[in-house]
Protein backbone atom coordinates (compact mmCIF):
# COMPACT_ATOMS: atom_id res chain seq x y z
CA UNK A 1 0.00 0.00 0.00
CA UNK A 2 1.16 3.54 -0.67
CA UNK A 3 2.57 6.35 2.42
CA UNK A 4 0.42 8.64 3.51
CA UNK A 5 1.54 11.23 0.87
CA UNK A 6 2.33 9.23 -1.99
CA UNK A 7 0.47 8.03 -4.54
CA UNK A 8 -2.15 5.23 -4.56
CA UNK A 9 -1.06 2.01 -6.09
CA UNK A 10 -2.90 1.08 -9.72
CA UNK A 11 -3.75 -2.29 -8.47
CA UNK A 12 -4.98 -1.75 -5.28
CA UNK A 13 -7.48 0.35 -6.94
CA UNK A 14 -8.02 -2.65 -9.70
CA UNK A 15 -8.49 -5.44 -7.09
CA UNK A 16 -10.83 -3.33 -4.69
CA UNK A 17 -13.25 -2.22 -8.09
CA UNK A 18 -12.98 -5.70 -8.89
CA UNK A 19 -14.02 -7.04 -5.51
CA UNK A 20 -16.59 -4.75 -4.51
CA UNK A 21 -17.26 -2.67 -7.19
CA UNK A 22 -20.53 -3.99 -8.01
CA UNK A 23 -21.47 -4.39 -4.35
CA UNK A 24 -21.02 -0.48 -3.38
CA UNK A 25 -23.20 0.54 -6.54
CA UNK A 26 -26.08 -1.72 -4.66
CA UNK A 27 -26.30 0.64 -1.56
CA UNK A 28 -28.14 3.00 -1.21
CA UNK A 29 -25.89 5.09 1.11
CA UNK A 30 -22.64 7.05 0.11
CA UNK A 31 -19.41 4.52 0.81
CA UNK A 32 -16.23 5.09 0.42
CA UNK A 33 -13.32 2.64 0.67
CA UNK A 34 -10.29 3.86 2.04
CA UNK A 35 -6.64 2.74 3.04
CA UNK A 36 -5.05 2.52 6.37
CA UNK A 37 -3.22 6.00 5.68
CA UNK A 38 -6.50 7.87 5.09
CA UNK A 39 -6.74 7.92 0.96
CA UNK A 40 -10.03 7.00 -1.06
CA UNK A 41 -9.42 3.83 -3.01
CA UNK A 42 -13.13 3.37 -4.33
CA UNK A 43 -16.03 5.51 -4.07
CA UNK A 44 -19.30 4.28 -5.27
CA UNK A 45 -21.74 6.32 -7.27
CA UNK A 46 -24.03 7.87 -4.58
CA UNK A 47 -20.31 9.19 -3.28
CA UNK A 48 -19.58 10.77 -6.11
CA UNK A 49 -22.75 12.61 -6.34
CA UNK A 50 -22.92 13.49 -2.31
CA UNK A 51 -19.59 15.63 -2.67
CA UNK A 52 -20.11 16.83 -6.12
CA UNK A 53 -17.14 14.84 -7.83
CA UNK A 54 -17.04 13.24 -11.07
CA UNK A 55 -16.79 9.43 -11.41
CA UNK A 56 -13.18 8.55 -10.11
CA UNK A 57 -12.39 12.07 -8.98
CA UNK A 58 -12.61 10.81 -5.34
CA UNK A 59 -10.00 8.21 -5.83
CA UNK A 60 -6.78 9.31 -4.14
CA UNK A 61 -8.39 11.83 -2.41
CA UNK A 62 -7.32 12.33 1.68
CA UNK A 63 -10.29 11.66 3.48
CA UNK A 64 -9.63 15.11 5.31
CA UNK A 65 -10.31 16.95 2.63
CA UNK A 66 -14.19 15.36 2.35
CA UNK A 67 -14.47 17.77 5.25
CA UNK A 68 -14.11 21.25 6.74
CA UNK A 69 -11.07 22.43 7.64
CA UNK A 70 -11.56 23.07 11.52
CA UNK A 71 -12.56 18.88 11.76
CA UNK A 72 -9.18 17.78 9.59
CA UNK A 73 -6.56 17.66 12.39
CA UNK A 74 -8.95 16.29 14.70
CA UNK A 75 -10.11 13.64 11.92
CA UNK A 76 -6.27 12.52 11.22
CA UNK A 77 -5.62 11.81 14.78
CA UNK A 78 -8.81 9.86 15.51
CA UNK A 79 -8.53 7.78 12.37
CA UNK A 80 -4.53 6.43 12.86
CA UNK A 81 -6.29 5.43 16.17
CA UNK A 82 -9.14 3.43 14.44
CA UNK A 83 -6.17 2.28 11.92
CA UNK A 84 -4.82 0.60 15.21
CA UNK A 85 -7.64 -1.15 16.39
CA UNK A 86 -10.23 -0.68 13.74
CA UNK A 87 -13.69 -1.96 14.71
CA UNK A 88 -17.22 -1.92 13.43
CA UNK A 89 -18.80 1.19 14.59
CA UNK A 90 -22.43 1.81 13.60
CA UNK A 91 -24.20 4.81 12.14
CA UNK A 92 -24.47 7.52 14.20
CA UNK A 93 -22.31 6.54 16.85
CA UNK A 94 -19.00 8.67 17.41
CA UNK A 95 -18.54 12.21 16.60
CA UNK A 96 -20.77 14.74 14.95
CA UNK A 97 -19.28 15.38 11.72
CA UNK A 98 -19.49 17.51 8.39
CA UNK A 99 -18.61 16.81 4.94
CA UNK A 100 -17.24 19.25 2.30
CA UNK A 101 -18.92 19.46 -0.96
CA UNK A 102 -16.49 20.07 -3.72
CA UNK A 103 -18.06 23.40 -4.16
CA UNK A 104 -17.61 24.20 -0.91
CA UNK A 105 -20.60 23.77 0.93
CA UNK A 106 -20.70 22.01 4.38
CA UNK A 107 -23.70 19.46 5.43
CA UNK A 108 -24.31 17.39 8.47
CA UNK A 109 -23.30 13.54 8.10
CA UNK A 110 -23.86 10.43 10.19
CA UNK A 111 -20.62 7.90 9.18
CA UNK A 112 -20.64 4.10 10.16
CA UNK A 113 -17.34 2.26 9.47
CA UNK A 114 -16.20 -1.40 9.18
CA UNK A 115 -12.71 -2.60 8.32
CA UNK A 116 -12.66 -5.26 5.57
CA UNK A 117 -9.77 -7.42 5.31
CA UNK A 118 -8.25 -8.01 1.43
CA UNK A 119 -5.20 -9.27 0.15
CA UNK A 120 -3.06 -6.25 0.09
CA UNK A 121 -4.12 -5.27 3.97
CA UNK A 122 -7.15 -3.93 5.57
CA UNK A 123 -9.41 -1.52 3.91
CA UNK A 124 -11.73 0.88 6.20
CA UNK A 125 -15.44 1.27 4.31
CA UNK A 126 -17.05 4.19 5.09
CA UNK A 127 -20.81 4.64 4.78
CA UNK A 128 -21.82 8.20 4.63
CA UNK A 129 -25.39 9.54 4.86
CA UNK A 130 -26.46 13.39 4.06
CA UNK A 131 -28.87 14.02 7.51
CA UNK A 132 -29.60 17.43 6.39
CA UNK A 133 -33.04 17.24 6.15
CA UNK A 134 -33.09 15.53 9.75
CA UNK A 135 -31.18 18.26 11.29
CA UNK A 136 -33.90 20.92 9.40
CA UNK A 137 -36.32 19.23 11.34
CA UNK A 138 -35.07 19.06 14.45
CA UNK A 139 -34.59 22.67 14.54
CA UNK A 140 -37.66 23.48 13.59
CA UNK A 141 -38.91 20.60 16.36
CA UNK A 142 -36.81 22.81 18.76
CA UNK A 143 -38.02 26.23 18.03
CA UNK A 144 -42.01 25.18 18.00
CA UNK A 145 -41.11 23.70 21.06
CA UNK A 146 -39.22 26.69 22.07
CA UNK A 147 -42.78 29.05 21.05
CA UNK A 148 -45.11 26.45 22.64
CA UNK A 149 -42.92 26.84 25.55
CA UNK A 150 -42.94 30.65 25.74
CA UNK A 151 -46.59 30.72 24.63
CA UNK A 152 -47.11 28.74 27.54
CA UNK A 153 -45.52 30.76 30.20
CA UNK A 154 -47.01 33.68 28.30
CA UNK A 155 -50.66 32.16 29.73
CA UNK A 156 -49.92 31.38 33.09
CA UNK A 157 -48.63 35.14 33.79
CA UNK A 158 -51.79 36.01 32.13
CA UNK A 159 -54.33 33.68 33.87
CA UNK A 160 -52.27 34.64 37.43
CA UNK A 161 -52.40 37.96 36.72
CA UNK A 162 -56.08 38.18 35.69
CA UNK A 163 -56.77 35.78 38.39
CA UNK A 164 -55.61 38.40 41.19
CA UNK A 165 -56.89 41.31 39.41
CA UNK A 166 -60.52 39.80 39.18
CA UNK A 167 -60.39 38.45 42.80
CA UNK A 168 -60.28 41.86 44.43
CA UNK A 169 -63.30 43.47 42.91
CA UNK A 170 -65.58 39.94 43.67
CA UNK A 171 -64.44 40.08 47.29
CA UNK A 172 -65.88 43.69 47.17
CA UNK A 173 -68.47 42.52 45.68
CA UNK A 174 -69.58 39.41 48.23
CA UNK A 175 -68.73 41.56 50.95
CA UNK A 176 -70.90 44.49 50.49
CA UNK A 177 -73.60 41.78 49.46
CA UNK A 178 -73.37 40.45 52.76
CA UNK A 179 -73.21 44.01 54.56
CA UNK A 180 -76.53 44.51 52.76
CA UNK A 181 -78.18 40.91 53.90
CA UNK A 182 -77.19 41.95 57.12
CA UNK A 183 -79.18 44.54 56.69
CA UNK A 184 -76.67 47.09 58.45
CA UNK A 185 -77.36 49.91 56.52
CA UNK A 186 -80.66 49.37 56.47
CA UNK A 187 -84.02 46.90 56.20
CA UNK A 188 -84.28 44.99 52.41
CA UNK A 189 -87.61 43.26 51.64
CA UNK A 190 -88.13 39.57 50.60
CA UNK A 191 -87.43 40.14 47.39
CA UNK A 192 -84.27 42.32 47.67
CA UNK A 193 -82.59 39.60 49.94
CA UNK A 194 -83.69 36.93 47.25
CA UNK A 195 -82.05 39.43 44.58
CA UNK A 196 -78.47 39.91 47.04
CA UNK A 197 -78.22 36.06 47.59
CA UNK A 198 -78.46 35.44 44.19
CA UNK A 199 -75.83 38.05 43.89
CA UNK A 200 -73.80 36.77 46.47
CA UNK A 201 -73.94 33.00 45.12
CA UNK A 202 -73.40 34.23 41.86
CA UNK A 203 -70.02 36.16 43.24
CA UNK A 204 -68.47 33.06 45.44
CA UNK A 205 -69.12 30.76 42.44
CA UNK A 206 -67.09 33.17 40.28
CA UNK A 207 -64.85 33.54 42.88
CA UNK A 208 -64.02 29.45 43.42
CA UNK A 209 -63.12 29.30 39.68
CA UNK A 210 -61.12 32.21 39.53
CA UNK A 211 -58.80 30.12 42.61
CA UNK A 212 -59.61 27.18 40.75
CA UNK A 213 -57.50 28.85 37.97
CA UNK A 214 -54.94 30.40 39.89
CA UNK A 215 -54.10 27.03 41.75
CA UNK A 216 -54.11 25.64 38.28
CA UNK A 217 -51.15 27.78 37.17
CA UNK A 218 -49.56 27.49 39.76
CA UNK A 219 -49.21 23.88 39.65
CA UNK A 220 -48.16 23.96 36.45
CA UNK A 221 -45.48 26.13 37.33
CA UNK A 222 -44.35 24.12 39.73
CA UNK A 223 -44.95 27.36 42.20
CA UNK A 224 -47.08 25.40 44.61
CA UNK A 225 -45.89 26.24 48.31
CA UNK A 226 -46.56 23.34 50.46
CA UNK A 227 -46.66 23.91 54.54
CA UNK A 228 -46.36 20.48 55.97
CA UNK A 229 -48.00 20.29 59.59
CA UNK A 230 -49.64 17.57 62.01
CA UNK A 231 -53.44 17.59 61.06
CA UNK A 232 -55.86 16.42 62.61
CA UNK A 233 -58.99 14.55 60.06
CA UNK A 234 -61.45 14.31 61.92
CA UNK A 235 -60.93 18.07 62.83
CA UNK A 236 -60.97 18.92 59.09
CA UNK A 237 -64.03 17.04 57.71
CA UNK A 238 -66.40 17.73 60.77
CA UNK A 239 -65.33 21.63 60.26
CA UNK A 240 -66.15 21.37 56.36
CA UNK A 241 -69.40 19.19 57.05
CA UNK A 242 -70.99 21.94 59.09
CA UNK A 243 -70.19 23.68 55.89
CA UNK A 244 -71.97 21.71 53.52
CA UNK A 245 -74.81 20.29 55.45
CA UNK A 246 -77.03 23.47 54.90
CA UNK A 247 -76.02 23.01 51.30
CA UNK A 248 -76.97 19.33 51.58
CA UNK A 249 -80.03 20.06 53.65
CA UNK A 250 -81.11 22.41 50.32
CA UNK A 251 -81.65 19.53 47.96
CA UNK A 252 -83.04 17.53 51.16
CA UNK A 253 -79.78 15.56 51.18
CA UNK A 254 -78.45 13.57 54.28
CA UNK A 255 -74.89 14.47 54.77
CA UNK A 256 -73.11 11.95 57.09
CA UNK A 257 -69.42 11.79 58.53
CA UNK A 258 -67.91 8.63 60.20
CA UNK A 259 -64.56 7.81 61.73
CA UNK A 260 -62.46 5.62 63.85
CA UNK A 261 -62.31 6.88 67.96
CA UNK A 262 -58.80 7.31 67.74
CA UNK A 263 -57.28 10.43 65.99
CA UNK A 264 -56.14 10.08 62.54
CA UNK A 265 -53.21 12.91 62.09
CA UNK A 266 -51.22 13.11 59.38
CA UNK A 267 -48.19 15.72 58.62
CA UNK A 268 -49.88 16.87 55.49
CA UNK A 269 -50.80 21.06 54.09
CA UNK A 270 -53.66 21.49 55.73
CA UNK A 271 -55.00 24.05 52.97
CA UNK A 272 -54.64 21.47 50.11
CA UNK A 273 -55.93 18.96 52.00
CA UNK A 274 -59.37 21.21 52.56
CA UNK A 275 -59.11 22.01 49.12
CA UNK A 276 -59.15 18.55 47.92
CA UNK A 277 -62.16 17.53 50.25
CA UNK A 278 -64.02 20.35 49.63
CA UNK A 279 -64.24 19.60 45.84
CA UNK A 280 -64.99 15.95 46.64
CA UNK A 281 -68.14 16.96 48.98
CA UNK A 282 -69.40 19.51 46.69
CA UNK A 283 -69.22 17.39 43.70
CA UNK A 284 -71.27 14.45 45.29
CA UNK A 285 -73.85 16.90 46.86
CA UNK A 286 -74.24 18.61 43.17
CA UNK A 287 -74.40 15.50 41.43
CA UNK A 288 -76.95 13.89 43.65
CA UNK A 289 -80.36 14.96 43.46
CA UNK A 290 -82.10 12.44 46.47
CA UNK A 291 -80.61 10.36 48.91
CA UNK A 292 -77.41 10.57 51.21
CA UNK A 293 -73.38 11.53 51.10
CA UNK A 294 -71.40 10.28 53.11
CA UNK A 295 -67.96 10.87 54.29
CA UNK A 296 -65.87 8.21 55.85
CA UNK A 297 -62.67 8.52 57.42
CA UNK A 298 -60.36 4.93 57.86
CA UNK A 299 -57.10 4.14 58.86
CA UNK A 300 -54.84 1.29 56.95
CA UNK A 301 -51.74 0.41 58.44
CA UNK A 302 -49.66 2.79 55.91
CA UNK A 303 -52.23 5.37 54.89
CA UNK A 304 -55.68 7.53 55.61
CA UNK A 305 -58.16 6.84 53.42
CA UNK A 306 -60.95 9.19 52.89
CA UNK A 307 -63.78 8.00 51.10
CA UNK A 308 -66.83 10.49 49.71
CA UNK A 309 -70.14 8.12 48.36
CA UNK A 310 -73.21 9.33 46.91
CA UNK A 311 -76.15 8.41 45.56
CA UNK A 312 -76.04 10.64 42.51
CA UNK A 313 -76.39 10.18 38.67
CA UNK A 314 -72.91 7.67 38.78
CA UNK A 315 -70.46 7.94 36.25
CA UNK A 316 -70.20 5.17 32.93
CA UNK A 317 -67.12 2.56 32.98
CA UNK A 318 -66.19 4.15 29.96
CA UNK A 319 -66.20 7.94 30.99
CA UNK A 320 -64.10 7.63 34.21
CA UNK A 321 -60.65 7.82 32.27
CA UNK A 322 -61.65 11.71 31.76
CA UNK A 323 -62.40 11.98 35.40
CA UNK A 324 -59.12 14.27 36.01
CA UNK A 325 -58.54 15.59 33.15
CA UNK A 326 -58.26 19.51 33.09
CA UNK A 327 -61.41 21.72 31.63
CA UNK A 328 -63.21 18.62 31.67
CA UNK A 329 -66.90 17.50 32.16
CA UNK A 330 -68.16 14.31 31.90
CA UNK A 331 -71.95 15.89 30.64
CA UNK A 332 -70.84 17.35 27.27
CA UNK A 333 -74.50 17.94 26.02
CA UNK A 334 -75.54 20.70 24.72
CA UNK A 335 -77.98 20.96 27.87
CA UNK A 336 -75.68 20.36 30.75
CA UNK A 337 -77.08 20.38 34.26
CA UNK A 338 -74.80 21.07 36.40
CA UNK A 339 -72.05 24.16 36.15
CA UNK A 340 -68.57 24.54 36.87
CA UNK A 341 -65.43 24.08 34.42
CA UNK A 342 -64.38 20.38 35.01
CA UNK A 343 -61.01 21.87 36.89
CA UNK A 344 -61.84 20.42 40.65
CA UNK A 345 -61.34 16.73 40.00
CA UNK A 346 -58.02 17.48 37.98
CA UNK A 347 -56.83 20.17 40.51
CA UNK A 348 -57.75 17.42 43.54
CA UNK A 349 -55.83 14.72 41.56
CA UNK A 350 -53.08 17.10 41.10
CA UNK A 351 -52.95 18.38 45.07
CA UNK A 352 -52.80 14.32 45.91
CA UNK A 353 -50.23 13.59 44.51
CA UNK A 354 -48.30 16.80 45.65
CA UNK A 355 -49.12 15.52 48.82
CA UNK A 356 -47.52 11.79 48.34
CA UNK A 357 -50.87 10.24 47.79
CA UNK A 358 -54.04 9.74 45.10
CA UNK A 359 -57.62 9.26 44.56
CA UNK A 360 -59.69 6.41 42.74
CA UNK A 361 -62.89 5.89 41.67
CA UNK A 362 -65.71 4.09 41.64
CA UNK A 363 -68.67 3.89 40.24
CA UNK A 364 -71.96 2.71 37.97
CA UNK A 365 -74.29 5.20 35.97
CA UNK A 366 -77.36 5.59 38.12
CA UNK A 367 -76.41 4.02 41.37
CA UNK A 368 -73.46 7.05 42.86
CA UNK A 369 -70.20 7.17 42.80
CA UNK A 370 -67.42 6.29 45.71
CA UNK A 371 -64.30 8.94 45.63
CA UNK A 372 -61.56 7.79 48.23
CA UNK A 373 -58.30 10.36 49.07
CA UNK A 374 -55.29 7.75 50.19
CA UNK A 375 -53.03 9.96 51.88
CA UNK A 376 -49.35 8.29 53.16
CA UNK A 377 -49.42 8.01 57.07
CA UNK A 378 -45.97 8.59 56.98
Amino acid sequence: MATEFGKLDHKDTQDAEVRFGSLLESVPDAVIMANVHGRVVLANSQADMLFGYSRGELQGKLLEELMPARFRAMHESHRNGYARQPSVRPMGAGRELYGLRKDGHEFPVEISLSPVATGQGTLIMSAIRDISERKRFEQALHEKNLELSRANQAKDRFLANMSHELRTPLNAVIGFTGTLLMQLPGPVNAEQEKQLRTVQSSARHLLSLINDLLDLTKIASGKVELHPEPVNCRAVIEELALVFRPQARQKGLVLQFRAPADPVTLRTDRRALQQILMNLMNNAIKFTDSGEVNVVLEKSMKHALISVTDTGVGIAQHHQDKLYQAFTQIDQGTTRQFEGTGLGLHLSQQLAGLLGGKISCSSQQGKGSIFVLSLPLE
